[in-house]
């Protein structure tokens, strides 16, 4: 059975119905202020397209990572009104998630009305592994919509989530897939399907083994797979090479050997490293051969070298994603590895190449090195969800809308 959309639901009408939206509103916040509105942004059409059309929506989000109970520091205030100021028209926030003020709230909707629910992972229910707590808070969030109301799944960062504003009220009420989500499945179907070659993946960040499961899984796909950030120096050290100081994750060393001589001729690694002594913006940087990197010193971005021979691969490319920063890019003596490598990026999408960057640092990357946006084909707003189905898993949030509607 197909994923039902947002057009198929304006086209059922939904002028007077409440329609329940699990948006991504996770934005970063520094002392209450939003220091990168990407996903508050990205949320808009969809809650604008059911306002404009009648419906009484009702959001619900989260906001990082409370501990299954209201705290002030991590409420969606903050959220509310530069949503309000995204959509040009007054968001209500509830007081709570679906208590005495949720309700009354929901109630007096009228038209085209949005309200915003306090931060969903207030109540413990919400990431729950007991199924029939979080089918109890389904229910609660069912009851603010009414007998007649829609679901609409529009939060991609979190459909490989079984949570109950993601899965578990699909089940209950009327499903479809918001315009974020339905844009970002498709995407995504291009990225595993055949698409375009040559097939280039860039993929950095800390952690190899946050990434090998997508590594394991592209490298029998793509031409190309180029490795950088923090999680180069294992596989460097499973080349036999001293890292330094340089981040290491030393259990994954035998892995990394392995996948060099599984797929030693589509992995690419940094030829040359920006080390420093500290991890520090302040800390003097020099640019050292990647087999002659200090013993007391640290890697924190590629080099210009391999900025080079990075951007030589992905020039010819005709498919490309990328996933996690080159370097440190919050520090700007180790930012030039990641806008190298975006700026080669958006140079094949001018060409006619289809990119996709895959949500968290790297979006945030994007916007902090100043760079263009529609330099690239697709911006991802769920870096875990994105890797999830690139793995080859089955995210949840999406299975669930691709049942039969009730």
């Amino acid at each position: 059975m197909g994923i039902k959309s947002l057009d198929d639901l304006l086209s059922e009408g939904v002028s007077g119905r409440g329609v329940l939206v699990r948006s991504d509103l996770n934005v970063p916040l520094d002392d209450g202020t939003i220091t990168d509105p990407g996903r508050i942004i990205a949320s808009v059409p969809t809650l604008k397209a059911l306002s404009d059309a009648g419906a009484k929506v009702v959001v619900t989000a989260h906001l990082g990572r409370p501990k299954g109970e209201p705290d002030p520091k991590f409420s969606l205030a903050p959220v509310a009104a530069a949503l309000g100021e995204k959509l040009g028209r007054h968001v209500q926030l509830a007081g709570d998630v679906v208590g005495s003020d949720a309700l009354a709230r929901a109630e007096g909707l009228t038209d085209g009305d949005i309200l915003l629910l306090e931060n969903i992972r207030f109540d413990p229910r919400e990431t729950s592994k007991d199924d029939a707590g979080r089918l109890k808070l389904a229910k609660a969030l069912v009851e603010l919509v009414g007998d007649d109301g829609a679901f609409v799944s529009d939060g991609f960062g979190v459909v490989h989530r079984k949570q109950a504003s993601v899965y578990d009220v699909a089940t209950l009420l009327p499903h479809y897939a918001g315009k974020l989500v339905a844009a970002e499945v498709k995407v995504l179907e291009q990225l595993t399907s055949a698409g375009e070659r040559p097939y280039a993946v860039v993929l950095g960040g800390s952690k190899v083994s946050d990434k090998l499961a997508v590594i394991e899984n592209l490298a029998t796909k793509a031409d190309s797979l180029i490795i950088g950030g923090g999680m180069c120096f294992t596989f460097l050290a499973a080349q036999g090479l001293s890292v330094g100081s340089s981040l290491l994750e030393e259990s994954m060393i035998e892995t990394c050997r392995k996948l060099l001589d599984d797929y030693g001729d589509v992995l690419h690694l940094p030829v040359d490293i920006v080390v420093a002594e500290k991890f520090a913006a302040d800390s003097p940087a020099e640019t050292v051969a990647a087999d002659k990197i200090p013993d007391d010193k640290m890697g924190l971005d590629i080099g210009p070298e391999s900025v080079r021979r990075f951007s030589a691969l992905l020039a010819n490319a005709k498919t490309i994603f990328w996933n996690g920063p080159m370097g440190v890019f919050e520090f700007p003596a180790f930012a030039a590895g990641t806008k190298g490598v975006a700026e080669a990026i958006i140079g094949a999408t001018e060409k006619g190449a289809f990119s996709v960057v895959g949500g968290g640092d790297s979006a945030a990357a994007v916007r902090q090195l100043g760079l263009a946006e529609d330099g690239f084909s697709h911006i991802s707003t769920g870096g875990g969800a994105s890797l999830e189905y690139l793995e080859g898993k089955t995210l949840p949030g999406i299975e669930v809308l691709g049942r039969p509607n009730n």
